[in-house]
């Protein structure tokens, strides 16, 4: 028999609903159980709900400081059980980090096992260790039983769980936070408490006070790792005021002298949240590509503590330069940033700064003060209702027995007798018969006239504000004291100095490996380099219709001038040029030189030299080589040119007689003080022209006399009685130049 199709039921209404606004509703949802339920700390307790939710699970167990450990199995059980329906291991890595000395600033969890390293290795499985609660989770939990936080059903409302915790510890700043939510992050570095605490007891006294004047206190941030923070105080008093910034954070070394001269740098602390063994590798790595000239070798000889051994390249390296060279390059610097992103009152994400953050925190303490006095203050009433009751027994001990033994309803006529309340008549029936014999009139009156005293002053606390804030000073001042500087757990690790101001010049140059190279730059501007002074070029393959255009030896750690048509000198780096397999690249990819404008001369930057530069108009001027050097892809302006005039020659001044060509091959010789020196300009006139223009320049020495190259790379000079004829004062016409002078009009001199 064949199965009878059930036809589907019509579902009985559907709505149309904009997908726009579906989409938004549910992304609106999720960005805010994000921000709320996960990534935000609260100002009030410094937590996120997992980690108040571990505590909470853990004061359930009573795993208090000093008590026996219990697995950590156990824990992440009953959280994720009671409280947290997430994953187990996102529950435990939350735990493990709170247990880590390295990655918290004062633990909240007291680990016994193996709970990972400095080195990035993973902690072992939860049901191989073991934990329980320190003194500061203890300080957070303190007062929970004491209806001093307010309590929310938990996820499938079978029991409850607390909104914040009392947050007796200034655990937002001290231990610092880190979260990505929806379209905001939180990024808070640890602090040292007991400076929180000295800042938190200003603002109680000068509640109006700014971020910048707890500075006093809070000198920036204090990091589990120590290291040294290396920003300037305004920066770091910036970053407070505004609640973003960052810190940069240097490991801590010493120089350890070795045999014989020799020496090493040992790191005894690296900065926050680097992996130790993720550092090394790094610095294997650069080392490898020859990046770090200056270092030898490095090791790791940490056993408890860090302990990285660098060993310098040769022994006469600075080893300050060393060490910037690695900061440059590894995380042996790091920036943390600031970002005080928070839950303020657990419900708006704020960005806070410095003083604001404190002053949730002391409000909150507060908030809790009054919650506990007014739960001790009805635990209190209660307990005399009670005691005025058990006097009435006392005192007429065979009466309530005899209503007791022989009245059906005890109660009612219990109060009907002594006119008890109903808790005074529920008290006397709730009496165990031992406790007959200790009822004594003095013991009750005694233990009465106590708790009258202190509900008086509970009355007095709930009545007074400046004694509330009195007593929360008081409070922070336990705390400060628990967690002095002269505690082994509060005393500052992180201390501040200023970076070292290194010329960046030798910091490049110690970046670079020092050796000869031969630059090749080809008739059509590709340029590279090859290694060592190579004298025979011939072999060399170009581009089709390209070849060799000039060659010239120089070092990786050479700086080059271009000088290009249109005026402009241009800085090159050697280092950053291609090697010598392949054609080179292009001279235009490493500066920014327009299409229309083409280089003069390449040469090494040695410094201090003067040069003569002239354009094609015939102008000209002495240029010293320090004014030539431009920082950026751009160049610099020297020579002004305005097109179709162009910058046409540059020659070196090394005498006291200019020589001067031009396309019309006419040649004159003049004095060189008659032409002046300057940093940029156009320069005067050196030679008339009725067509055409400059070729070329040269300087020389009157006393040796002119020397020049012909086409096949021969050497021809003249005294200066030989050019006699050719001499004259700047501006001249000039006339043809001897014979033997070269067809292309150019001396032959490139700049070395």
């Amino acid at each position: 028999m064949g199965k009878r199709i059930v036809p589907p039921e019509e579902p009985a209404e559907i709505h149309e609903v904009p997908l726009r606004d579906a989409l938004e509703e549910r992304y609106l949802a999720y960005a805010l159980s994000t921000i709320m339920h996960r990534a935000l700390p609260d100002t009030r307790d410094g937590l996120k709900p997992v980690h108040r939710r571990i505590l909470y699970g853990m004061r359930l167990l009573r795993l208090d400081p000093g008590t026996a450990f219990k697995k950590s199995a156990k824990i992440v059980g009953d959280v994720m059980g009671s409280f947290h329906p997430h994953g187990d291991q996102a529950i435990y890595d939350a735990m493990v980090r709170l247990a880590q000395d390295f990655s918290s600033r004062y633990p909240l969890v007291d680990g016994q096992g193996n709970f990972g390293n400095i080195d990035g290795d993973n902690p072992a499985a939860y049901r191989y260790t073991e934990a329980r609660m320190t003194d500061v989770a203890r300080l957070l939990l303190e007062g929970i039983d004491e209806d001093g936080v307010e309590f929310r059903a938990n996820y499938d409302g079978q029991s409850k769980e607390p909104v914040v915790l009392p947050g007796g510890f200034p655990n937002l700043l001290a231990n610092g936070a880190q979260g990505i939510a929806v379209g905001m992050a939180t990024s808070i570095p640890p602090h040292n408490a007991a400076e929180l605490c000295d800042a938190a007891l200003h603002l109680i006294e000068k509640p109006d006070a700014k971020s910048k004047a707890l500075m006093k206190w809070v000198k920036g941030p204090d990091f589990p790792t120590g290291g040294i923070c290396v920003d300037s105080k305004q920066a770091i008093a910036e970053a407070y005021t505004t609640g973003r910034g960052s810190f940069r954070v240097r490991a801590r070394w010493q120089q350890e002298e070795g045999n014989r001269g020799t020496w090493a740098v040992v790191v005894t602390e690296i900065p926050f949240l680097v992996q130790k063994s993720r550092l090394i590798e790094k610095v294997a790595e650069l080392l490898d590509q020859k990046k770090l000239p200056l270092v030898g070798d490095i090791r790791d000889e940490s056993a408890e503590d860090v302990r990285i051994v660098i060993e310098p390249k040769s022994k006469n390296v600075d080893p300050a330069l060393m060490m910037e060279s690695l900061f440059r390059l590894t995380e042996l610097e790091n920036k943390i940033p600031l970002n005080l992103n928070v839950l303020i009152k657990g419900r708006i994400p704020k960005v806070v700064g410095l003083a604001e953050c404190l002053r949730e925190w002391l409000d909150h303490l507060r908030d809790v003060l009054i919650r506990r006095s007014n739960f001790r203050k009805g635990q209190i009433e209660h307990r005399l209702e009670v005691l005025g009751g058990h006097l009435i027994a006392y005192l007429n001990l065979d009466k309530v027995i005899k209503i007791i033994r022989t009245e059906d309803e005890p109660k009612p006529a219990l109060i009907k007798a002594f006119k008890l309340t109903e808790i005074q008549a529920e008290a006397i029936l709730n009496m165990r018969l031992r406790n007959l014999r200790r009822l004594e009139e003095m013991q009750i009156r005694d233990e009465d006239r106590d708790l009258r005293k202190e509900l008086r002053g509970i009355e007095g606390l709930l009545a007074s504000e400046a004694e509330q804030w009195k007593k929360v000073g008081e409070q922070v001042g336990k705390v400060r004291d628990m967690f002095g500087p002269k505690t082994p757990l509060g005393k500052r690790r992180t201390t501040f100095a200023d970076a070292p101001e290194h010329d960046l010049a030798a910091m490049e140059e110690a970046l670079v490996e020092r050796e000869p190279v031969t630059v090749v730059v080809s008739d059509k501007g590709w340029i590279r380099t090859m290694k060592g002074h190579v004298e025979d070029l011939s072999g060399l393959a170009f581009k089709q219709d390209d070849k060799l255009g000039f060659a010239f030896f120089a070092e990786t750690t050479s700086k080059l001038l271009l000088f290009a048509t249109n005026g402009k000198f241009y800085s090159l780096d050697v280092a950053k040029l291609p090697g010598g397999r392949g054609h080179g690249e292009p001279i235009r990819l490493f500066i920014d030189l327009e299409q229309e404008a083409a280089p003069v001369a390449l040469f090494v930057h040695k410094g201090g030299r003067k040069f003569l530069v002239a354009s094609h108009e015939g102008q000209g001027f002495v240029v010293n080589e320090d004014d030539c050097v431009g920082t950026t892809k751009k160049g610099k302006q020297v020579l002004n040119v305005d097109m179709p005039n162009e910058a046409r020659a540059i020659t070196e001044v090394l005498g006291d007689t200019v020589a001067v060509i031009g396309d019309n091959r006419k040649m004159l010789i003049f004095p060189l003080d008659q032409v002046p020196e300057m940093a940029r300009g156009r320069g005067v006139r050196l030679q008339k022209y009725k067509d055409g223009g400059l070729s070329d320049v040269a300087v020389f020495d009157a006393k040796t006399g002119l020397t020049w190259k012909d086409s096949a790379g021969r050497e021809f000079s003249a005294t200066m009685k030989e050019l006699a004829e050719w001499q004259g004062t700047r501006a001249d016409a000039g006339r043809l130049p001897p014979k033997g002078f070269p067809k292309s009009n150019k001396f032959g001199k490139a700049i070395g």
